[in-house]
């Protein structure tokens, strides 16, 4: 009982923490930079602890991967609401389209996932552990295998000048397919803990209903807090007189992506460290299908011009910005074609994406992104073998049949931490 108690005071808590953000954003109030940061950025964090309880406790009812897909949809609306407003901007004013900031904020948000937030997720997975590698469901391979469609589609768009509504039809689709067999995973059993298991042990109709509620209370709080919580970390960062492009393109993104990396890193700490990278995958997929598929949509309601060959336009840098993040992308569906993540791998994502972070050259930037796409041609040739498998458990899965074997089975928790 003590223990319960304990968890619905934890829940409380965490809904608490996101009212002052939610009030002040639908109160039209913004205030001073600094306590705006801190307002707004505590509501992101209780809300990720809300979504993370309560979309634990919705694998009692539905797949694991359409709880993650869902997870990742409520965290990723802050980069939505970030981007759209960039796009519609950019539709409304040609002057705001040559300054490429939406493009600038979803390659941005879309780098930060990758190389923070995986390499992120797989040393807390250490730390709790000391396993020298993280592997992941073989559920997974049903991700893997739409961001690899995704990203063989996006490293082709910088041939171009505009994101177009052809790349909407593809890419959304793309998503719509990914959502629909998603949801054809059978549910399997999960061990609760904490919070999520109070809630478990509800009857079924008021677990579900607060589950409901907490996933969309969580939602309503991430989206009124990222973007005022975006917006005071800008002001921050002008006050010490950084470039517009580079804050909308890291600083920004780092509040939108937020969400989703405390979820994950929570669930890795927990010991569910194989989810947590599910969330992040899922991400992925989501921002790299609907996305960037939608940004040309909102630009060409803005402008009031429609055709099927116009759309968001992109300059030579904006080109190189989306060829070096595909590239990363392809580098990441390498590291995972087995699975698997190892201790070198995850430290190759992130210090490449470190290493590159502060370099504006655009020579660089495109010298970044064929490291990347070597880098994957050398990981795909190493664990060639694994291939085939990894593509049969992906359509298994689309066919709707059960997964040959167990070799790539993880238990429903990681091992137990050392102590």
């Amino acid at each position: 009982m003590g223990a319960d108690r304990r968890a619905w005071l934890a829940i409380g808590a965490m809904a608490t923490a996101c009212a002052p953000g939610i009030a002040l954003r639908f109160a039209g109030y913004h205030p001073p930079a600094v306590a705006g940061a801190a307002i707004f950025g505590l509501a992101i964090l209780a809300a990720a602890f809300l979504l993370s309880w309560g979309a634990e406790t919705a694998e009692m009812d539905i797949s694991q991967g359409l709880a993650l897909a869902i997870i990742a949809i409520i965290a990723v609306l802050p980069e939505y609401a970030v981007d759209f407003v960039l796009a519609w901007k950019a539709g409304a004013d040609p002057a705001e389209a040559e300054r490429g900031l939406a493009v600038a904020n979803m390659t941005g948000g879309n780098r930060l996932l990758i190389g923070i937030g995986w390499p992120l997720v797989f040393f807390l997975f250490f730390y709790r552990t000391r396993i020298k590698e993280l592997i992941v469901d073989r559920e997974r391979s049903l991700e893997l295998t739409f961001l690899a469609a995704a990203t063989a589609y996006v490293i082709f768009i910088p041939l171009r000048s505009h994101v177009s509504v052809i790349d909407t039809i593809v890419l959304v689709s793309l998503f719509v397919m990914y959502m629909f067999f998603t949801s054809r995973v059978e549910t399997e059993e999960v061990e609760l803990v904490g919070p999520a298991r109070a809630i478990g042990a509800l009857q079924n109709a008021p677990r579900r209903a607060v589950v409901v509620v907490l996933l969309v209370y969580s939602a309503a709080a991430i989206f009124a807090s990222a973007e005022p919580f975006a917006e005071s970390l800008v002001h921050i960062g002008e006050q010490f007189g950084v470039s517009e492009f580079f804050l909308i393109q890291w600083l920004a993104p780092l509040a939108s992506e937020s969400p989703e990396v405390l979820v994950a890193c929570l669930l890795a700490w927990r010991g569910r460290a194989a989810a947590g990278m599910g969330v992040l995958i899922s991400s992925k997929v989501n921002q790299w299908t609907l996305l960037i598929g939608t940004l040309p949509v909102a630009f060409l309601v803005s402008a009031g011009d429609f055709g099927w060959t116009i759309g968001l336009p992109l300059d030579a840098r904006q080109r190189d910005e989306i060829f070096l993040t595909a590239a990363q992308s392809a580098f990441a569906i390498a590291v995972f074609a087995n699975l698997k993540m190892s201790r070198v791998e995850a430290a190759a994502l992130f210090l490449l994406f470190a290493t590159q972070l502060f370099i504006t050259n655009e020579h660089a930037r495109v010298l970044y992104g064929m490291a990347y796409a070597a880098l994957c041609l050398v990981l795909l040739a190493w664990n060639w073998r694994d291939l085939p498998r990894t593509a049969r458990d992906a359509f298994a899965i689309m066919r709707g049949r059960e997964l040959p074997g167990a070799e790539h089975e993880l238990p429903a928790r990681d091992p137990d931490p050392v102590p």
